[in-house]
C-alpha cells in the first residue's frame, strides 16, 4: 500500500521526465520560477539578452546542483526568438511540457513622455514576444502530449485575454494555458536604476528604466499608503510567485487551464479600502 501510495504522489506532484523553458529566467521572479521547476524535476532551459548575466546564473545554479541550460536570447528581435525555438527544439528532442512566458518591461515615464519608441518596446517585449513563442512552442508542446503555457502578467490585459482564447482553442491537443498576475513583488532590481535587460541593443544605453516596485519603495510614505492596502501586510517575494507557477504544471492541476490567478496578498480585493486608518 505504501509503495502505491508513493507511486500516486509521484505521478500527481513531480515534474520528472518533464521538459520546461523559462524566458527571463536570471533574476526576479523568472530565476525563481528555474529553480522550483527544477527541484520538481524538470529540465529547464531559460534565456537572458546579457550573456554575463546568463553565464553567471549558471554557473551558480550548477554549484547548486540544479542542471540548467540557457541561451542568449532577446526576445525583442524575431529572429533571436525562432532561434531559440530551434535550440530548445533540439535539445529536448522536439518536445517541450513548459513554457512559461515571463519577460517583462516597465518605461519609467507618465504617459505623455512617452515616445513611440517606448511604446514600441514596451509591446514588443510584454505582448509580442510572449505571443510568439507560443507561436513557435505549439508543435513542440502539442508533441509532448500535456502541455503548459504560463504567462505572468500582473496587469497585462493582452495576456489576460489571450490566455482564455488559447485555453480554449488548443484544449484539444491537451495544453493547457494559464495566467498569473503578481502584485507588487521585490526583485533584484529594488532601489536602484536599472538598463532595462530586454530593450533593443541599439538604444539600451541611452534609456534607463525604473520598475514600479522601486518607485513606490523610494517613497517611505507611498510604501506606507501602499503596504496598508495589502491584508496580508507586505509585497511579495519571488518565492511568493513561483510555487503556483509549478503547481499549474503538474499532473496534480491538469483540469485547470484558461484561469488569470492574482498573487497579491489580498491587494485586488482591498486596494481601495486602507486597513490602517
Amino acid at each position: 500500500m505504501a509503495s502505491l501510495a508513493e507511486e500516486l504522489r509521484r505521478m500527481r506532484w513531480s515534474l520528472q521526465g518533464m521538459t520546461a523553458l523559462v524566458t527571463g529566467g536570471t533574476r526576479g521572479i523568472g530565476r525563481s520560477i528555474v529553480e522550483d521547476l527544477t527541484r520538481f524535476g524538470a529540465s529547464v532551459h531559460t534565456c537572458c539578452r546579457n550573456e554575463t548575466d546568463l553565464n553567471q546564473a549558471l554557473i551558480e545554479w550548477s554549484k547548486s546542483g540544479l542542471q540548467v541550460t540557457g541561451s542568449v536570447c532577446d526576445v525583442s528581435v524575431q529572429l533571436q526568438r525562432e532561434k531559440l525555438m530551434e535550440e530548445v527544439s533540439s535539445l529536448f528532442k522536439g518536445k517541450l511540457n513548459i513554457l512559461v512566458n515571463n519577460v517583462g518591461v516597465n518605461i519609467g515615464k507618465p504617459t505623455v513622455e512617452q515616445t513611440a519608441e517606448d511604446f514600441s518596446v514596451a509591446m514588443t517585449t510584454n505582448f509580442e514576444s510572449a505571443y510568439n513563442f507560443c507561436q513557435l512552442a505549439y508543435p513542440l508542446l502539442k508533441n509532448s502530449g500535456q502541455g503548459s503555457i504560463i504567462f505572468i502578467s500582473s496587469v497585462t490585459a493582452a495576456l489576460n485575454q489571450t490566455t482564455k482564447y488559447l485555453a480554449c482553442e488548443w484544449a484539444k491537443d491537451n495544453i493547457r494555458v494559464n495566467c498569473i498576475a503578481p502584485g507588487i513583488t521585490r526583485t533584484s532590481m529594488l532601489g536602484k536604476w536599472v538598463k532595462d535587460d530586454f530593450q533593443p541593443s541599439s538604444s539600451a544605453d541611452e534609456r534607463m528604466t525604473i520598475s514600479l516596485v522601486d518607485k513606490v519603495l523610494e517613497n517611505n510614505k507611498t510604501f506606507a499608503d501602499v503596504l496598508s492596502r495589502i491584508p496580508l501586510q507586505r509585497i511579495a517575494e519571488p518565492d511568493d510567485i513561483s510555487p503556483l507557477v509549478t503547481f499549474l504544471c503538474l499532473p496534480a492541476a491538469s483540469y485547470i487551464t484558461g484561469q488569470i490567478i492574482c498573487v497579491d496578498g489580498g491587494w485586488i480585493i482591498n486596494c481601495f479600502y486602507p486597513l490602517n486608518d
